[in-house]
């Protein structure tokens, strides 16, 4: 499991953003958005570049903590 820590997230919507912008991602399963701690979870079932992570992240409006 891995874990990405996220800055700018303040309610429901704001989760269902991120999960929805990182569940598109090929190679991303289990992916979990936890408000109060900041920050998103997720198993690679392959090699998954970082950069399209933060990418995806930074497309829905958050930044990478």
């Amino acid at each position: 499991m891995k874990t990405i820590k996220i800055k700018g997230m303040a309610c429901e919507h704001c989760v269902r953003a991120v999960l929805k912008a990182l569940s598109g991602i090929d190679g991303l399963k289990d992916v979990s958005v936890d408000l109060e701690n900041a920050q998103a979870t997720y198993e690679e079932t392959k090699p998954v570049d970082e950069r399209l992570i933060r990418a995806r992240i930074e497309e829905a409006g958050y930044e990478i903590g």
